[in-house]
Formats: structure tokens, C-alpha cells, sequence
């Protein structure tokens, strides 16, 4: 079994929402794999972010793909949005849909990739079932609404059960973690079965800078014990 690319997928959560373009044309430039967009509806979760027109307005500014983190109760009416926006990813939560299989279908035949996301209390049971249909699973280890949060480390037994699943099944799934992610808290999240991993604060915070951050990131992802 060989191991899945090591990716670092930036959050513009913590970004000059009013230079926007300029914060993401410097995080394509610091090495980002993608760049995601946390999208907040005030009702799934207690927060407001962006929508769908901001993004489109800074989709011309890099090439960098994008993946849209559907933080919303009842994504589905808007599906097609994020992806004319162009969002080559669509994160949704299995706890904001009823049928998560049907919107997950959605997603791939509107010709993005399809993911779920979990939050903490969630189990991997509640997408067992789903798990073909996706390209990513993404488990939350902060609760969402919110950036800056500590990670929960104790989501590490999930990360491994999950990646488990995905090796014994044979399935091309990456597993994103999402929440507190930092120079302390990524060797033990990548030691546990996850490759991608969103930075927001932390990255932000370097006080090296972006590249620096994303570097630091990405070695100490790739040098932990990894399966």
C-alpha cells in the first residue's frame, strides 16, 4: 500500500477579507494544495462568512483549485452555485441532510468531487454507507462556526478507525481533518491515517510567513509515522 500525498489546504477563514484576491494569490504562491472556503449560514452553524458571488470574484486571481466546506443546514438548493463559482470540491455535512447519499450524488453529477464531513460528536457509522461515493472524508476536530479552536485530539481514535475502513475496502478516499491543526497537532493527526489538513490561525500566525508555515506543515505531516 503506498501512502497518499501529504496535502495542506489552507482556510481563508483568517484572511483581509478586504483584499481577498491579493490572500489568496499569496497562498497559491506559499505552496497551497487548494484553498479552502468556509461557508457559514448563521443556522447550521453560529457564524456568517461568504458566498457564493465572493468567491466567483476572486476565482480568476489563481489557479489554485478551491473546495467549498458547506457548513450549512440543507445544502442542497445551492449546489449548483458553489460549483459556477468554481469550487472543484464540495464538503457537506452529514448531519445538515436528510439524504446525504442523494446530495452527494448531486455534488458529482454538477461535476465536482463530492465529500462529507463529520463533526465531533458524529460517528464514521453515520456515512459507512456513503463512503464509495466520495473522494474525501473530512473529520472535524474542532466543532465548527468558528476558527482558532484547540484541537480535540481524542478525534484521533476516529481518524484511525476511519482510515482503517478506507485501506481494508479498497477505496481512493483521502481524509481531511479540519480544526486546530499546527506545528504541535499535525504529526499526530497524520500518524493517525489523515493526509490533508486545513491551517487557518495557525498558518496565518507564522511568524515566517506562509511558505514557511506551509512547509513546516507539510514535513512534519510527511515525517510522521504514516499508514
Amino acid at each position: 500500500m503506498s501512502l497518499r500525498p501529504v496535502e495542506i489546504v489552507p482556510s481563508v477563514l483568517p484572511a483581509d477579507f478586504a483584499k481577498l484576491g491579493d490572500e489568496c494569490r499569496a497562498l497559491e504562491a506559499a505552496g497551497a494544495d487548494r484553498i479552502q472556503w468556509d461557508i457559514m449560514d448563521g443556522q447550521f452553524v453560529p457564524n456568517i462568512t461568504v458566498g457564493p458571488d465572493v468567491i466567483a470574484a476572486v476565482r480568476p486571481h489563481v489557479s489554485v483549485p478551491f473546495e467549498a466546506h458547506l457548513m450549512v443546514r440543507e445544502p442542497d438548493h445551492m449546489l449548483s452555485r458553489w460549483v459556477d463559482a468554481g469550487c472543484d470540491m464540495l464538503i457537506v455535512h452529514a448531519e445538515s441532510t436528510t439524504h446525504v447519499h442523494r446530495t452527494l450524488g448531486a455534488v458529482r453529477e454538477l461535476g465536482a468531487k463530492p465529500a462529507v464531513a463529520l463533526n465531533p460528536a458524529t460517528p464514521v457509522d453515520a456515512i459507512r454507507h456513503v463512503l464509495d461515493l466520495v473522494d474525501m472524508v473530512l473529520v472535524m476536530t474542532v466543532n465548527p462556526g468558528f476558527g482558532g479552536q484547540a484541537y480535540i485530539a481524542s478525534m484521533e481514535p476516529k481518524i484511525r478507525e476511519l482510515r482503517r475502513i478506507v485501506v481494508d475496502d479498497g477505496l481512493d478516499v483521502d481524509i481531511e481533518i479540519d480544526g486546530g491543526a499546527s506545528v504541535a497537532t499535525i504529526a499526530g493527526a497524520s500518524a493517525a491515517g489523515a493526509n490533508v489538513f486545513i491551517s487557518g490561525s495557525a498558518l496565518f500566525r507564522d511568524p515566517e510567513g506562509l511558505s514557511h508555515g506551509i512547509a513546516e506543515l507539510r514535513q512534519l505531516a510527511e515525517a510522521a509515522d504514516r499508514w
